[in-house]
Parts: C-alpha cells; structure tokens; sequence
C-alpha cells in the first residue's frame, strides 16, 4: 500500500519500529534523544501550558500532572520547568509501561517536581491515584479501540479537573511537511519513519470524534495536532 492511498483512512496495521521489541537500541535511544526537538517544533505544548495549566497555577498553591505514556519524559521536564520559570510549582508524575523508555528517561538530568514510573494507567487507578490533570502526547493513534476507551477511563478517574490528549492530525500535507523538514533526524534514529508511519494511524477530527465518548470534545492545537479535551462537570464554564 502506498502511503498516498493509507491516508485515506486510518493505517492501523502500520506498526512504527520503535515499537518493536527487537528494534536497534542504539537508534531507539538516539529516536528518545530527540524527541525534545520535534515535540518542541511541532507539539504544541507551550501554548497548551500558558492557555490551559498556567491559570490553574496562578490559582492554585500547586498544581500535580500525570503524563500518561511519557516516551522520553521531555514534555514532563518542560511543563516543570516552564512553571518554574513562571514562578509556581507544578509537580509531574510521568509514566511508561515500556522498560525502555523509562530507563531512558530515568537517565535524564533531574528537573526538580518530575519523577518517573515504569506503569499503566491502570495501575494507579488500582492504587487510587489522583491528579490535578491527567495529559499525553503522541499515544492515542498507538491504541485499538478497546485500549483507548481503557486509556480514557483511566484518565477521567485519575484526574481532579482537566484531562489533555495532544495528538497528530492526519493529512497529506502533515505527511509531506514532516518527510521534507524531519528527514534529517531520521539519520541514525527511527524519528522520520515513525513519524510518517503516527500520522499514517492518526484520526482526522471527524475520525477522533466518533471514536470517543460524549463527555470528551476534540479541539484543534495549531496546525498537526489535535486536543482531545474532558474537564470535569464542576469546572466546566
């Protein structure tokens, strides 16, 4: 199948080589090394920091995070240090059922409120965990139905307040626009061909919001990325 024709409908038999057990470890590690520049190109999540966490903050003494499915750990580091920066304290519990992203982002230099667990969600509900906002980057099109409606549930019991799906949205220019500016930190990693094969299995808007229940709304967040968005009935405006 060509990857003009997959883009059609989502390519859920895609599978992205890092996700393989047998991938290179050496190019997984250099694909987590790099992951702080493309989220940061292209993720959007300084802006969903000072629209959407920033007034909770100013608001509030403190502020705890769960990122579900944290790869690298990078977007935790930065929503810490950018409160940091800002003046407040925001704590970030950034988890990975993966050995090996979490061993990676283990190694990382520590940033003061982040800390790193090898879990599922589902495992801090069973503990009866609770966090102001429960958020991800980049894990919805991994999921088949059933584990996303899982991941969904586990997000409304986990957070207080708000909860926060960044995601890619499925296009051919996304697609044509990632291989022409991110071949570059494919050299060497699996950063290109994973990104191409995530946009392949990504939703469109109308796609997203078939696929999930009443309470959450899907939000554009800039030009790639799409917000799937449930605030809890008490803080909805």
């Amino acid at each position: 199948m060509s990857p003009w024709g997959s883009l059609r409908s989502r390519d859920v038999q895609a599978v992205e080589e890092m996700d393989r057990d047998d991938c290179d470890p050496k190019r997984l590690h250099r694909t987590y090394a790099r992951f702080p520049v493309v989220n940061s190109l292209l993720s959007g999540w300084h802006g969903t920091y000072r629209r959407r966490l920033r007034p909770m903050l100013a608001a509030n003494s403190a502020v705890s995070v769960l990122d579900i499915g944290c790869g690298s750990g990078d977007v935790a580091r930065s929503l810490a240090r950018w409160a940091r920066r800002d003046g407040f304290r925001l704590t970030v519990t950034a988890i990975d059922p993966d050995e090996r992203a979490f061993a990676f982002a283990s190694r990382t230099a520590p940033v003061e409120g982040v800390v790193y667990r090898k879990a599922h969600s589902s495992e801090l509900v069973a503990e009866g965990r609770k966090f102001d906002v429960v958020i991800s980057n980049h894990i919805l099109h991994h999921l088949d139905p059933g584990e996303l409606a899982a991941v969904l549930l586990d997000s409304e019991s986990l957070s207080r307040n708000l909860c926060l799906h960044n995601d890619l949205n499925r296009s051919n220019i996304s697609y044509l626009l990632f291989l022409a500016g991110f071949w570059p930190l494919g050299v060497g990693s699996y950063i290109c061909g994973d990104g191409l094969t995530s946009i392949r299995r990504s939703y469109t808007a109308t796609e997203l919001r078939a696929a999930v229940p009443g309470p959450w709304t899907v939000k554009r967040n800039g030009a790639w990325h799409h917000l799937l968005v449930h605030e809890h009935e008490e803080n909805r405006a």
